[in-house]
């Protein structure tokens, strides 16, 4: 994703050059557009390292994972030996 914004940083101001636009002009516009991608670059990093430290949290906090087994649900319902109110004359 960064390559690409690498990328349209060089080949905008080429592009603006080529159709005669003035030097400060193409300049500014560069500026700009490394500025932007080098901050997307930083956030992008900063997410997947939050997302990663998030993960690795969940797994080493000695919880169960996502997946508990067949007899160990969390819950109240027929399951848990709460009653059916379903049906009108049954206890």
């Amino acid at each position: 994703m960064v390559r690409w914004g690498a990328f349209s940083c060089a080949l905008v101001p080429l592009t603006l050059l080529t159709c005669d636009v003035a030097l400060p002009t193409v300049l500014g516009v560069a500026a700009g557009l490394t500025v932007v991608t080098v901050a997307c670059g930083v956030l992008l990093r900063l997410s997947e390292h939050a997302h990663a430290q998030r993960d690795l949290g969940r797994f080493t906090a000695g919880r169960p994972g996502p997946h508990r087994g067949r007899h160990s649900r969390t819950g109240t319902g027929l399951h848990r030996g709460g009653r059916h109110w379903g049906t009108p004359g049954q206890p």
